[in-house]
């Protein structure tokens, strides 16, 4: 099968497309045949290794995992001895380490059948970002109808589906991005649209509950001024990367968080398949769909993942597979 290899870290041009050993499943393990896994900004710090911190848990010199990726979505092509769930042939979204390979084995706890109103390449969107917009919305804003929420950050992948989430849990949804963005932050139903090219968003009369702030492009406190007295202030994500710790934003919150009434919140986000659930439900019901920018077959990864980390991408990215693309390409 073909596999991208991540030899050392830094650039997208070290990635290589390789042949590999097809994988056999464990017991309670799925092999997938992957036929498209999502790009994530997460991808990009991890290919870098930058903030340095983060190599303490990938491998100091060179990373321990060599196969990038993390969300997929694909066809079973077998199962391990004691997987109940699924069977050969059936179609699955979910997540798994190594995501961009052609197969790839992960625990039947990761995934769950495609959603019946998506295609598989769309399919494939709905994981890291769509979690972590989860996260922010539901467990770290605490977001409630009625509530006015701002987003800084609307128009990229975990911004795209923070709109859609924020406004399925009832919320009055006004959207920050850029001029070529404000058509489609408003075709996801922002209730407001502020062009930061145009408006500082942190100069208004009306106060939000809640700010997810996916950019952290502003001092904190010119955030905190756009809050209630007793708002809540999510960062989500890591903007400000420094080349040692790169959380200079996330450690000044925390420190201030217990000198002041609003709720300051930085989080790490975790993956279940409870959440995935949670999604899948939003998906089907007509509340949540994925924006996909841009579609790369898998031997243009390296392509991919600078497109991700330069090129501020509307919604996901997306890696397809064919075995004809990949053989053309002469790996």
């Amino acid at each position: 099968m073909h596999t991208i290899i991540q030899p050392r870290y830094g650039t997208p041009d070290v990635l290589r497309l390789e042949e590999t050993d097809t994988p056999t499943p464990a017991p309670d393990e799925v092999l997938v045949r992957v036929h498209a896994a999502a790009v994530n900004i997460g991808d990009w710090h991890l290919l870098r290794a930058v903030p340095y911190v983060i190599r303490l848990g990938l491998g100091l010199r060179r990373p321990r995992r060599q196969t990038p990726g993390r969300d997929l979505a694909g066809h079973v092509e077998a199962v391990g001895s004691d997987v109940r769930d699924f069977r050969p042939g059936d179609e699955v979204f979910g997540w798994s380490s190594g995501a961009f390979a052609e197969y790839v084995c992960t625990s039947e706890s990761n995934l769950l059948p495609r959603p019946a109103s998506l295609t598989l390449e769309q399919a494939a969107a709905v994981g890291d970002s769509a979690f972590t917009a989860l996260a922010a919305v539901r467990d770290q804003g605490r977001v409630t109808p009625g509530q006015r929420v701002l987003i800084n950050g609307a128009s990229g992948g975990v911004g795209t589906f923070a709109v859609q989430i924020a406004k399925a849990f009832g919320a009055h949804v006004t959207a920050v991005c850029s001029t070529r963005n404000v058509d489609l932050v408003q075709s996801l139903g922002a209730d407001e649209v502020i062009d930061y090219q145009r408006q500082d968003f942190t100069q208004t009369d009306h106060p939000y509950d809640v700010m997810l702030d996916l950019v952290g492009n502003r001092s904190l406190s010119a955030c905190r001024q756009v809050l209630t007295p007793r708002g809540t202030y999510v960062i989500v994500g890591v903007r400000d990367a420094g080349r040692w710790l790169g959380l200079g934003r996330q450690a000044r919150a925390l420190l201030l968080a217990p000198f002041v009434r609003q709720r300051i919140r930085v989080f790490v986000v975790r993956h279940t398949r409870e959440d995935l659930g949670v999604l899948r439900d939003l998906v089907d019901a007509g509340q949540v769909a994925p924006v996909i920018e841009t579609r790369y077959p898998l031997r243009e990864a390296a392509e991919a993942l600078r497109h991700q980390g330069e090129g501020h991408p509307r919604g996901k990215i997306i890696l397809t597979y064919t075995r004809a693309s990949s053989v053309a390409s002469g790996a």
